[in-house]
């Protein structure tokens, strides 16, 4: 829902450091590795309370992501690329949900809750982008992509929204979890009435 605003907002920060990366020789699919590496200390800061410490490396792996993103605009965005970057992507939306229920037992069904919520979310992402990728859908102002990208209510931005409020304020994780899985729910409708408007 915010993804364009505020990648409009950071996109010359972004550009410029991403420049500086790809000036080094680092690729894309490094900075998505790397990201994905952030996951385990994430999940470790988690499972020992440390809150403040999960947040810091999640927001530390969300501005990899958008740095791998800006590395592959300069040097040309690859499909292998693109998977890996969703691969990477998709791992740390699981993994954390899933630190959260090992840390706290009580979390557990909230947190399965929201995995399936993604799971479903994300089947309406991926499954679109591969039946649609020859079709016009609403992704033009994001630039050039390894592959189609289609709007939501629950998008990155708001992802990362979600989990900064369950480190923040752990103790409420399944309110967190379950407006979270509304707007998933939300967003496959969203995707599901575009799906059947530009499929049919």
């Amino acid at each position: 829902m915010f993804d364009i605003a505020l990648q409009k907002m950071l996109k010359p920060i972004v550009h410029k450091i991403g420049q500086a990366l790809a000036s080094l020789g680092i690729s894309a699919n490094m900075i998505s590795i790397a990201g994905a590496l952030l996951v385990i200390p994430v999940c470790g800061a988690i499972l020992y309370g440390h809150y403040s410490l999960a947040l810091c490396f999640i927001l530390l792996n969300r501005t990899i992501d958008g740095l791998d993103g800006a590395v592959a605009q300069i040097n040309g965005p690859t499909q292998f690329g693109g998977y890996l970057d969703s691969l990477a992507d998709f791992f740390f939306y699981a993994a954390i949900p899933l630190a959260f229920a090992w840390a706290e037992p009580d979390n557990a069904k909230w947190a399965a809750l929201l995995l399936a919520s993604f799971m479903v979310t994300g089947v309406s992402f991926l499954a679109f982008a591969a039946i649609a990728s020859d079709k016009k859908a609403p992704d033009q102002e994001r630039g050039p992509k390894a592959f189609l990208y289609t709007i939501g209510m629950m998008e990155g931005t708001e992802t990362i929204i979600t989990f900064t409020l369950m480190c923040l304020f752990p103790a409420y994780f399944a309110w967190i979890a379950i407006a979270a899985s509304l707007l998933c729910a939300l967003t496959t409708a969203q995707r599901l009435k575009m799906a059947a408007d530009i499929l049919s």
